[in-house]
């Protein structure tokens, strides 16, 4: 009875952390400053007690941890197939940059600097020295990358078939379909 107590408590945690650190906001795993580390090492100290209780056996710890690898399995599979998992867990794209303006409200929105967008923008090989009248788009994507589509990128569609989609063929009015 001990060691589902330690289940239930895992799995409480675990949901409280995703949700804590999705508020927290977005970053790559490459882009974690000390801070962010700190924090996570903190977190995880703060929380261990949390999860075991007074159990601290290896057995009990084996437990945790198979419950914490378990629950991130489920999580990780559940979000491909439910777009409303994946909407609570990953979140959605933010549009930072549209036809060469910040957009404000988003960059608060995100947590991003307008010096961060123009750091991604150098690494995409765009000066953000020239303004960025260069830039069509400047997107925080739910990764915590930032995606940037220059204004010379043409549109084009991808051959890439998303399963269970069927193309719709466009009517035209006054047409019956055959």
């Amino acid at each position: 009875m001990e060691l589902l107590a330690i289940v239930g408590r895992c799995l409480v945690v675990y949901v409280a952390v995703l949700f804590l650190l999705r508020l927290g906001g977005r970053r790559e795993l490459g882009q974690l400053t000390p801070f962010d580390l700190v924090l996570i090492l903190l977190v995880a100290n703060a929380v261990q007690n949390a999860m075991v209780g007074a159990n601290v056996t290896l057995l009990g710890g084996l437990v945790a941890a198979a419950t914490l690898i378990l629950a991130n399995m489920v999580i990780a599979r559940t979000r491909l197939r439910s777009t409303l998992v994946r909407g609570l867990v990953e979140g959605d794209p933010i549009l930072l940059v549209h036809d060469g303006q910040f957009i404000q409200s988003h960059l608060r929105l995100a947590g991003v600097t307008q010096a961060e967008v123009e750091t991604a923008l150098r690494e995409h090989g765009e000066d953000p020295g020239d303004g960025l009248r260069d830039v069509k788009m400047a997107v925080l994507e739910p990764d915590g990358s930032i995606s940037v589509v220059p204004t010379t990128a043409k549109v084009q569609r991808t051959g890439v078939k998303i399963p269970g989609r069927r193309a719709q063929p466009k009517r035209r009015r006054g047409r019956k379909a055959p």
